[in-house]
This record gives structure tokens, sequence and C-alpha cells, in this order.
């Protein structure tokens, strides 16, 4: 018997040299995720092994002098699952997070992924994965492109132009690319001009970039709008958008919080979401209405759905429409409001990607848990 195990560990610069930051490659493999998804070969957290995870929280005023207090994003997350197919890997995204990070020069969010073995559960991989969770997030928007944007798609509104609205037009690059225009929404000046600056380093095909003052400027004659704001949670703090900002069969990519009309989202517009049962979990494990206290604007399709204002089968899952089960659009010209709130499969699928061109590399430090197990 071979008792002794060792895994690889990946710090950030080993996973760019691995291709981390590869969005077509990270759209590729959302792609077939998706695929592997639709058909059930997966298992994620909770007894309905649909839970986006489990989270440690903290209160107003902790009991004890040690204890962390409650505040803006603070708190600890652990994302398990496993992912059949060709990736047929289990593993965890487990990450803190504390808006004050950001006083200190560190990102609000710090994350790891673990990867083990199915069978033993030994442990494959130790990875950073800030940029992991960052690329696999904006590529899911960029799988929505390709099936629900319009074919000849040029013009890109952003609203909130943080990491999440860089890495999603990154994406929608690769799934449309005539895109040449992008009209930028933001409510401080230094991210405005990072994001500009990631835009003309890294896509010189937007011959046109435009600040605009309002979100509704961000959205007019837009082909593809993406939300990329931070909000509090509670339904009158969630951005706004209405109806009519909107160019008949656009895409409302989102991936942050937002807020529409609910007699337009139930009667007119294409209701998509990532995968129903993860939207499920969350109905179960928060109080309803869910869409209160998460802010995904997919959660909102379910509450209407319990009011009786919409049917389950007008709620439309992606990877049904990457496996071609169902259509884009119902009707021409048709707006469709593409849900994404992010899961373990995802972080699975890219950190295995990753992983095995950092072993074909030779990247990474070889860590031993032991050669034989003290107790066995």
């Amino acid at each position: 018997m071979h008792t002794r195990v060792d895994f690889l560990y990946l710090n950030e610069a080993d996973m760019i040299k691995a291709g981390v930051t590869d969005m077509a490659a990270c759209v590729e493999c959302m792609e077939e995720m998706f695929r592997i998804l639709s058909v059930g070969d997966y298992k994620m957290a909770g007894q309905n092994g649909n839970s986006h995870g489990a989270m440690v929280t903290f209160p107003a005023n902790p009991p004890f002098p040690n204890m962390p207090k409650d505040g803006p994003d603070r708190r600890f997350m652990a994302m398990p699952a496993y992912l059949g197919g060709k990736f047929d890997i289990a593993g965890m995204k487990w990450y803190g997070s504390n808006e004050e990070n950001r006083e200190k020069g560190l990102p609000r969010s710090i994350l790891t992924v673990m990867l083990n073995d199915k069978n033993t559960g030994a442990p494959l991989a130790l990875m950073s994965a800030n940029l992991l969770s960052a690329y696999r997030t904006g590529a899911v928007p960029g799988v929505g492109a390709k099936y629900l944007a319009p074919k000849d798609a040029r013009m890109v509104g952003v609203i909130g132009p943080g990491v999440m609205s860089k890495t999603s037009v990154a994406s929608f690059v690769c799934a449309c690319p005539g895109l040449d225009t992008v009209l930028v929404s933001g409510r401080g000046q230094a991210s405005i001009d990072s994001f500009i600056a990631f835009i003309k380093e890294n896509y010189p095909q937007f011959k046109t970039i435009t600040v605009v003052d309002s979100m509704e400027a961000a959205c007019y004659g837009a082909d593809i709008v993406t939300m990329g704001t931070s909000s509090t949670f509670g339904m009158e703090n969630y951005p706004f958008i209405e109806e009519k900002w909107l160019k008949p069969g656009m895409l409302l990519s989102c991936p942050a919080c937002v807020r529409v009309d609910d007699e337009f989202m139930a009667n007119r517009a294409r209701k998509v979401l990532e995968h129903y049962a993860l939207y499920e979990a969350w109905a179960d494990e928060y109080s309803y209405p869910s869409f209160d206290s998460l802010g995904i604007i997919g959660v909102r399709y379910l509450d209407l759905m319990r009011d009786g204002k919409i049917a389950r089968e007008d709620i439309v899952e992606l990877g049904d429409v990457v496996s071609g089960h169902a259509p884009a659009r119902e009707f021409e010209g048709q707006i469709v409001i593409n849900s994404v709130g992010g899961m373990p499969v995802e972080d699975l699928a890219w950190g295995h990607t990753v992983y095995q061109k950092a072993r074909q590399l030779g990247l990474g430090v070889s860590l031993n848990l032991w050669d034989t197990p003290f107790l066995a």
C-alpha cells in the first residue's frame, strides 16, 4: 500500500502562469460545466445537494471580547461540491470577507480552493483563488452572452465598474467579438479610471469608451448591460432599472444586485438563471421574500412564482439553453434577464483545469501531508 500523501500548493503567481486569467478558456470551461450540471452529474452542500454553501456571520454586539463584530460583508464561507463529467473532482472554496480589508490594501475577500481525490478525500491541490473566483464569476455571464445576447451585439453598458464588471466585459468579448463600444456608470472616479485602464490595456477593439452620469445613460442603446454595483440588502436599496431604458432584444446580465418592475419581469422578460435547484435551496434557507435578503434577481423569480405571478416553466436554466433544450427567447425582441448567483461547481471546474495545466508546466510546490498516517 502507498500511504504517502502529497499535494500541490499554487500561489497567485503560479495560478497566473497556469492560465487562470485566460478568459476564453474559462468561458469554454464554464460552458462544459453547464452541460454537466444540466444532466445532474454533480453534488453541492446541504441535504438537497444544491446549497451555495455554509456561512458564518457575527452578532452586532458579540458576547465575548475576541469574537468578531458584524460589519459590512464580514463573514466566512465554505462552498464544497463534487463535479462529474470530464472534471470528476471534489473540493471546496473557502474564504473570509471583510469590507475593512480595503483599508489595509487587501481584497475584501481572501479566497482559497482545495481540490480532493473523490474516493479517499486526500488533498490534491491547495490554490490561491481570488483570481480563480473572479474569472469564473465573469465567465458565467460570458456563457450567457454567447447564447442570450443579440448576435450582432456592439455596445456594452456597465453599471458599477468594479472587478466583476472587468471580468464580465472580458468574457463578453470572447462571446461577442463585434463589441466595440462601452458606456460606463460608476459612483467613484477611482473605479471608473481603473476600469477604463483595464479595457484600454487588454481590449483595444473597444474604439469608444464613454463615461455617463446615470444608470439610464449606461443602458441607452446597449446590446448588453451588466450590473456590478454593491448594495445594502433590502429591496429598497437595490439599483432599479426601468424597462423603457432597455433596448428590445438586449441582455441584462446580473451578477450583482438589481431590481426591475415585477410586471415587466413577469410578463415580458425572458427569465434565465444558472441552475434552478440552487435558487430553490436559497428559497428554503432564507425567509420569504428571499430577494430582500439576497439581492440576486433570480431569487425574485421564485418569489414571483410563490406569489402566483409566474409559473415554473417561465424560468429557464442556462444549462438548458446551452444544451439546446430551451430557446434563448420566446419571441423576437424579447429582453433577457440573466441571473448569476455563483456555485462551487464553477470553482471546481476552473480550479481543476488550472491545476492540470500547472502540473503539465511543473508549477507550484509539492507539500507532504504524511508518509504514513500516525493514526490509521
